[in-house]
């Protein structure tokens, strides 16, 4: 393993979009580099590492079990479907890898319970890449907010939807890889407010179902509605078939807070009611790249630390949201066939 003063060596388990876009941000970040990738065919492995070997060579390995099987490499990310996760992670936390998993962690809560508690017994740090909580300008929103600086929060509203193209996005139409509105872009406004209020105490929804080839059903646009512990309410709101704002607002006794493409922001700001010069909320650090390398500099971060989770993104949150999507999932009749 590597001791403090090396590169934090990456390997990425998979060669898709959301990798290529993980990968490109650890270029910036200083103290990591990629090391390694596997795919489950060698040649996308190939060119996928030559692509993203400015940094140092890359090793490109045909199967995932060769990537678990690579002494040279410190923590994976795993960035395949859903669907896949809890084998994928398992793999690579039996081969003594620490691990960032794509979320929804899993499919289900009872699945991430299982990929957290096997990290635990195996004392290797894991991490669901909810990169939204590692944004510098969320981290300094919920700051501000809880602190009372901007009143007292009442209402947040958060939406998050693109429509799916069966060509382009195949994975999100089916049932099979864990397609569903909810887990792709429905955790993002529940993970906002979660962040804002902490755990829902009630939680509604409304849904229109989709049924795929392997009979399994799953939620193509969804509406949700939450109450938290100070009866602070959240409407929020994720789709696979219409175009959404992708922005939300906090509503609070004293203004406006209001953020475009919330889940990764470049900027906040907060519109007083009293007509006062509105307030841009700036992040404590810079933004790394799309963001991606914030999330990439706290896991390196927590590594050196010696830490086992993290606590911008914990294991008890990622546990709770996974609840919490359980339950949605259950009260709109989404039920995956691969279920028992």
């Amino acid at each position: 393993m590597t001791t403090n003063s090396d590169p934090i060596r990456w390997g990425i388990l998979g060669t898709g979009r959301i990798a290529h876009s993980l990968a490109t941000d650890l270029m910036l970040v200083p103290d990591g580099r990629l090391a390694a990738v596997g795919s489950r065919s060698k040649e996308s492995a190939e060119t996928f590492a030559k692509e993203y070997a400015a940094n140092g060579p890359v090793r490109a390995h045909g199967s995932y079990e060769e990537l678990a099987a690579d002494e040279d490499v410190d923590v994976v990310y795993v960035a395949s479907p859903h669907s896949h996760h809890l084998e994928h992670a398992t793999l690579m936390l039996e081969a003594g890898r620490h691990v960032l998993c794509e979320k929804a962690l899993t499919l289900n809560a009872a699945d991430s319970q299982k990929m957290v508690d096997l990290a635990t017994s195996k004392k290797l740090f894991l991490m669901e890449a909810m990169w939204m909580a590692t944004n510098p300008i969320i981290r300094r929103l919920v700051t501000d907010v809880k602190s009372g600086r901007f009143g007292v929060p009442r209402h947040v509203h958060a939406e998050l939807g693109f429509v799916a193209d069966p060509e382009q996005h195949q994975r999100l139409l089916d049932p099979a890889l864990g397609a569903s509105a909810l887990l792709d872009m429905g955790i993002y406004p529940l993970t906002f407010a979660h962040l804002l209020f902490g755990e829902a105490r009630a939680l509604t929804a409304q849904a229109n179902i989709g049924t795929g080839a392997d009979g399994g059903t799953f939620d193509l646009d969804l509406v949700m509605t939450g109450k938290y512990a100070g009866n602070e309410l959240s409407t929020m709101v994720s789709s696979v078939t219409s175009y959404s704002s992708r922005s939300a607002a906090i509503a609070t006794d004293q203004g406006r807070i209001e953020l475009t493409d919330f889940h990764h922001p470049s900027s906040a700001v907060f519109k007083p009611a009293n007509g006062d010069e509105p307030v841009e909320i700036v992040g404590d650090e810079p933004v790394i790249g799309a963001a991606y390398g914030n999330e990439i500099a706290e896991v390196q971060r927590c590594l050196r630390e010696g830490l086992l989770e993290s606590p911008l993104v914990p294991h008890s949150q990622t546990l709770s949201l996974m609840r919490q999507m359980d339950m949605i999932r259950e009260s709109i009749g989404a039920r995956y066939a691969s279920e028992s």
